[in-house]
Formats: structure tokens, C-alpha cells, sequence
């Protein structure tokens, strides 16, 4: 009998929110799990880690699981940290990481802490995948995602991924005979047109909250907002390797002098 793969899991909206429960729960049914997730809400942390103070780590039970389960005062990427040298005693043969409450497609990856964990995980040569739903809402119905998920997960565990490589995987927040399929695709390039919504306080200091709007200006249909529009589940493979590698003979040919 083969030997169950040991499973990593973790999030940034917090241990005890539904989109990891049901993480938890297919994971379950594929290998061995331990959670090491943030004790309260990281969105949009994206890499951080802590530095400059301390780091605090608590064995918990949540849902009378039989899973081995640690709530982490830190950031996501802390979290894969420090499961690799303290809570794990060999490195897991997969982390996955969500599943996120909203989108972490296109630039989103950038910002996104779900992310940053399966990123950390890569950075360690584990294969990663980052889950997220188009729904941001804390009460969002995860079921249709299960089997997906369940897919995703096992043909990486048999095929392995390419070196520095790991998945940010999205899914729209459809009902899952709406689905049509799984797309692997590339990121579109979207931003955010942002704006900051400026107040004062009732002692009179100014403060502002973010606010912005979403702009796809990709009308490429091998992207990951086509997928989703079209209510694909999309695979966009990332890499924690930033160089821009199509701009090196160009900068090689101009004059830097001696």
C-alpha cells in the first residue's frame, strides 16, 4: 500500500474561515494533514513576513477534525516558514493554500497572500497550488469547488510541476453544473484604477480609506479573466523568479560607460 502524501495547508483569511475548512476537508481525502494558517484575517499581505517582533505559534482544535492543526500570530509566507522548520519533521510533498474568499486573478497574485504562502512553499522546491473563489463573502457556498480542487490536486501530487513553478488557480462563483471546464492560461494584463476616500475623524485628523475599480484591458481569450468571464475554472502557472528575461539584450546594448 502506498504511502499517503503529507499535506501543507494553509490561507490569509484566517484558520477558522469556511474557505479553509473546506480546503481541510477535500485535502483529507487525498493525504496526511497539518495546518499551520494565520490566527485572524492577512488578506492582501502579500509577501510579508515578520522581522520585527515576535512570532507565536498554538496547537488548536477546530471542527473536532483529526487533522494537526497550529493557529499562527504571523503573515501567510510566515506561516509556510514555519511549519518547514519547526512544527513539520520532513517537508511536505504538497502545500496548497486557500481556498481564498475573492479573486486572486491577474495582478491580484501580486498582492494576494494566499498566494505568497503557495509561493513560499515553491521557494522551498514544494509543489504549491493557490485556491481562490470569486466570492467575497464570508458566508460563500465553497461545495461546488470540491471537486475541482480534488482534481487539481491529484494530478499535481502524480505529475509533479516544473521547477519554480507553482499554480494560482481560480474559480467562478457559479453553480457547479454551470462549470464548462478547467483552462490553463496566462495572466491578464488588468490593474486597478485606484482612489483613496478622504475623512476626518471626530478629533479632526484626516484618514482615508482605499478604494478603486478593477480595469481588464487584456482582450486575449487564453487569459484567466476570459476563463472566469466564460465560467472556466482558470490555472495560471507563476513563478517566484521576477527577472524579466526578454529585456536583457536590450539593456546589454546600452552604454553604461566603463
Amino acid at each position: 500500500m502506498s504511502k499517503r502524501p503529507l499535506i501543507l495547508v494553509t490561507n490569509d483569511d484566517g484558520i477558522t474561515a469556511p474557505g479553509i475548512r473546506t480546503l481541510i476537508s477535500v485535502m483529507k481525502e487525498i493525504g496526511d494533514v497539518v495546518v499551520v494558517a494565520p490566527d485572524s484575517p492577512q488578506s492582501a499581505m502579500g509577501h510579508a513576513i515578520t522581522i520585527n517582533s515576535t512570532l507565536h505559534v498554538e496547537k488548536v482544535v477546530i471542527d473536532n477534525g483529526s487533522q494537526i492543526e497550529y493557529s499562527c500570530s504571523g503573515t501567510p509566507a510566515d506561516c509556510v516558514k514555519l511549519a518547514v522548520r519547526e512544527v513539520l519533521d520532513r517537508k511536505p510533498d504538497l502545500c496548497v493554500s486557500g481556498i481564498n474568499h475573492g479573486s486572486n486573478s491577474s495582478i491580484n497574485v501580486i498582492y494576494s497572500g494566499t498566494m505568497s504562502a503557495a509561493l513560499e512553499a515553491g521557494i522551498e522546491s514544494i509543489p504549491a497550488i493557490g485556491f481562490s473563489l470569486l466570492d467575497y463573502n464570508w458566508g460563500a457556498n465553497f461545495e461546488h469547488c470540491k471537486s475541482f480542487v480534488k482534481t487539481i490536486t491529484s494530478n499535481v501530487l502524480e505529475h509533479g510541476l516544473p521547477d519554480g513553478v507553482v499554480l494560482n488557480v481560480n474559480l467562478p462563483n457559479v453553480e457547479k453544473k454551470d462549470i464548462k471546464g478547467i483552462k490553463v492560461c496566462r495572466q491578464a494584463r488588468a490593474n486597478w484604477e485606484e482612489e483613496f476616500d478622504k475623512r476626518t475623524n471626530p478629533m479632526g485628523r484626516e484618514y482615508y480609506w482605499l478604494t478603486g475599480k478593477f480595469v481588464n484591458m487584456d482582450n486575449g481569450e487564453d487569459t484567466d479573466e476570459w476563463a472566469l468571464e466564460h465560467n472556466y475554472v482558470s490555472i495560471v502557472p507563476v513563478q517566484f523568479d521576477l527577472t524579466a528575461h526578454h529585456a536583457i539584450q536590450q539593456l546589454n546594448s546600452w552604454d553604461f560607460g566603463a
